[in-house]
C-alpha cells in the first residue's frame, strides 16, 4: 500500500516539473485565449465582405509572428512523422474600421509565403483606435523534420520542425 502512495507522489511531483518546463501558452499548439490575452490583444477571425461596399485593401500590420508545431505521435517513427503547423499572428489595427480581409498562402518545398490583407470600407469615417489582435491560421499540408521558411508579407519567419528530444 505505501508503494502505491509513493508511486502517485512521485508521478504527480513529476507532473509539476514537467508543467514548470513547458512552453509558454503563445508557443504551444492548439493554445487559444477565452476574451482579451494578457498582453491585451483580443483574437480576431477574418470576417466576410458586405455586398455592395467598396473597400480599400491594405497589407496588414503585425508585430510579432509566432510558428507552433504540433506534437509528434510516439506511435509513428521519428524519421516518418509529419506533424500540422500553426501560426499565430500579433499586430494591431490602426483604426476603429479596419478589419481582416484574407490569408493567402502557397507552399513550394519547404517555403510557405503568405500574404495577410485587411481591408476598410470607403465609404466611412473611422476613429483612430490602435486594436491589438491575435489572429491564429494553420498552415496547409503536414510537416516534417526539417527548416522551413514562413514569408509573410514579405518578411522572412525561419522555423524548425523537430523530435522532442533534439
Amino acid at each position: 500500500m505505501m508503494s502505491v502512495r509513493w508511486a502517485i507522489l512521485l508521478l504527480l511531483a513529476g507532473s509539476c516539473a514537467t508543467s514548470r518546463t513547458a512552453l509558454e501558452p503563445d508557443a504551444q499548439f492548439g493554445h487559444r485565449y477565452d476574451g482579451p490575452a494578457p498582453d491585451e490583444s483580443h483574437t480576431i477571425t477574418i470576417t466576410p465582405a458586405r455586398e455592395g461596399e467598396t473597400y480599400r485593401y491594405y497589407p496588414a500590420s503585425f508585430e510579432s509572428v509566432t510558428v507552433r508545431p504540433a506534437p509528434f505521435s510516439v506511435s509513428v517513427p521519428a524519421d516518418s512523422q509529419q506533424v500540422e503547423v500553426e501560426v499565430l499572428i500579433k499586430g494591431a489595427l490602426p483604426d476603429a474600421c479596419m478589419q481582416l480581409h484574407s490569408f493567402v498562402q502557397e507552399r513550394t518545398g519547404n517555403i510557405i509565403t503568405a500574404t495577410l490583407e485587411m481591408r476598410r470600407a470607403q465609404s466611412i469615417v473611422c476613429a483612430s483606435a490602435r486594436r491589438p489582435y491575435r489572429f491564429y491560421v494553420m498552415l496547409d499540408g503536414r510537416y516534417g523534420l526539417g527548416h522551413y521558411t514562413l514569408k509573410l508579407n514579405s518578411e522572412a519567419i525561419p522555423f524548425e520542425i523537430r523530435t522532442p528530444a533534439s
